[in-house]
């Protein structure tokens, strides 16, 4: 099964370590997006119109700077770097042994920066959203569409695709035709806040629970253990189930 997540605005990382390693990362199929990527972020976070390019605040200019050093900060796990409402409610950290080993293998991060990793992957905060057309790049949706592909369709396996994404992650990549029939989108009415609030709780519920569904039904049944959930069928042939979930 394969549990997708959006990465965080909000960013924490250790004061003290050795560098990330991106050799060591998930999914090394990346590696050449990444490092384009990469190249581009540190071009564009030195020029004089950072903020612009990236659409941050220029109160956030400190945080752009940490983009110039990624590879000598020290690292931290994925699973500490990202932070925020989503998180909070995710709560990796308290999780027993069998469950964190399942969120290990089954969560994945789509990121901006680094295309797609999972919680043990020791990375480095920083500044990127997806939305961002990047000097050299082009818009980081589409550049990493066709990376993702392959890569994410071969994590999903024969299991379920739980998709807790935003929309500006979700265009980075839509699961194929082959995948279509077991891709579940978790809706949450409501405001945006409540929304990454129980697609967190929704994330460590699967988790919790251990049933590695194998379809939308599956996992509309799983969730319906902790939630009040509706399942809708795809509005068009390749587009997701939509699994209503309402907040606790």
């Amino acid at each position: 099964m394969l549990i997708l997540l959006p990465p965080s605005e909000s960013k924490w990382n250790r004061p003290r370590g050795g560098p990330a390693d991106p050799a060591s990362w998930s999914f090394p199929e990346l590696a050449g997006v990444r490092r384009e990527v990469a190249g581009a972020l540190a071009r564009t976070s030195a020029s004089p119109d950072a903020a612009g390019v990236l659409g941050v605040s220029p109160a956030l200019l400190d945080d752009v700077a940490r983009n110039l050093a990624l590879d000598s900060l020290p690292a931290t796990p994925a699973a500490q770097v990202y932070t925020g409402v989503l998180y909070d409610a995710l709560d990796l950290a308290s999780l027993d042994t069998a469950a964190r080993r399942r969120a290990n293998r089954w969560l994945v991060v789509v990121s901006a920066l680094h295309g797609a990793v999972r919680p043990t992957d020791r990375i480095t905060a920083y500044r990127l959203a997806m939305g961002v057309t990047l000097p050299g790049v082009g818009p980081l949706a589409q550049r990493w569409r066709p990376a993702l592909d392959g890569p994410l369709t071969e994590a999903a396996g024969r299991g379920a695709v739980v998709d807790c994404r935003s929309a500006a992650y979700a265009a980075a990549w839509r699961p194929g035709r082959e995948l279509a029939d077991r891709w579940v989108q978790v809706r949450v009415p409501g405001a945006s806040h409540l929304a990454k609030h129980t697609r967190g709780l929704v994330a460590r519920h699967l988790c919790v629970e251990g049933v590695a569904a194998r379809s939308a039904g599956a996992v509309a049944e799983v969730v319906g253990r902790g939630f009040e959930v509706s399942l809708h069928e795809p509005a068009r042939s390749g587009a997701p189930w939509v699994l209503d979930v309402q907040a606790p």
